[in-house]
């Protein structure tokens, strides 16, 4: 039998990796190279996030690598991606409900507003200032040698009598309360009670930076005489139904819009003249003494007496 020539040769087998060519049953392999530039360190509770959706992770991301300085408003993130305008807003609110994302608005002396953004890779982390190293002093130079100088003479001195002794100063009294203790211990109260609003309605699990957020606006309602219950039910009654998507936002505009008057001061109630009763006069009919504004009266038994009073 004649010996067969194939037309076409072997293919040649594809190089595969050692770390690939390991048999897997299912799932991902990785390819791990390490970076050694232009790389950003992100924690995996923002990429594996559970109540995150894909593009507010993605967002997340993206804002993180980004430069100090660098513009992250709705209208640049939007010309960035093929997103709309509206998806990438969703996006950042819930970046701000989780508490990787700080938006506040600011007032400019030229009357504009802005917005400032601040990027948390940590839930409820602060921002620490870097402060730069104070320059070290130069060495100061060594004091010139002080030239000897000739003892003065020694001349005899007169023993003054001692001075009659003094009585002990009376110690001052304990000073009262200090204006910082109480403006600390109402803080604790609302920092308290905001973190316990979730026990009314389990919607409001606020971040910590959320609580110490709406801190000074609770405390303003207890420095008008508010109470704590109050605030809390002025807080959670009404709530809408379904879920929150900013129930940071809701409480703060319910804390603006519901603040009670200011408690009348010291000063207003000593401008109110105080009431005098009327002065004791005797009555032209039995000559009994009774209180009247005016003389020439007669009292109530007399006036209720048609014969008397006739």
């Amino acid at each position: 039998m004649d010996t067969q020539h194939p037309s076409a040769p072997p293919c040649a087998q594809p190089r595969i990796p050692h770390q690939l060519a390991q048999p897997h049953s299912r799932g991902i392999t990785h390819v791990t190279v390490r970076h050694t530039a232009r790389f950003t360190v992100i924690g995996n509770h923002l990429a594996q996030h559970p109540q995150l959706s894909g593009l507010a992770i993605g967002l997340g991301v993206h804002i993180q690598s980004l430069p100090t300085g660098a513009r992250v408003d709705i209208r640049t993130l939007a010309d960035r991606f093929p997103e709309g305008e509206t998806r990438i807003a969703s996006a950042l609110r819930e970046l701000e409900t989780h508490g990787y994302l700080a938006r506040t608005r600011h007032r400019l002396p030229s009357g504009h507003l802005v917005t400032r953004t601040v990027s948390y890779n940590q839930p409820g982390a602060t921002a620490v200032t870097v402060q730069k190293p104070r320059p070290t002093p130069p060495p100061r130079p060594a004091p010139a040698p002080t030239p000897a100088v000739a003892p003065a003479p020694v001349h005899p001195t007169v023993e003054t009598p001692p001075a009659p002794a003094t009585p002990p100063a009376t110690p001052p009294a304990p000073a009262p309360a200090t204006a910082r203790a109480r403006a600390t211990a109402a803080h604790h109260t609302a920092t308290t009670l905001l973190a316990s609003l979730h026990r009314d309605d389990p919607r409001l699990l606020l971040p910590e930076r959320v609580v110490h957020h709406l801190a000074p606006a609770v405390t303003a309602w207890l420095d008008r005489g508010a109470a704590a219950e109050a605030v809390r039910r002025s807080l959670t009654a009404g709530l809408p139904e379904g879920p929150l998507l900013h129930p940071a936002g809701l409480l703060a505009h319910r804390l603006a819009e519901l603040l009670p008057p200011p408690l009348p001061t010291l000063a207003t109630a000593r401008t109110t003249p105080p009431e005098h009763p009327s002065p004791l006069r005797n009555c032209d009919g039995c000559d009994r003494a009774f209180r009247s504004p005016e003389p020439g009266h007669r009292c109530r038994d007399c006036r209720s007496n048609p014969q008397e009073a006739a």
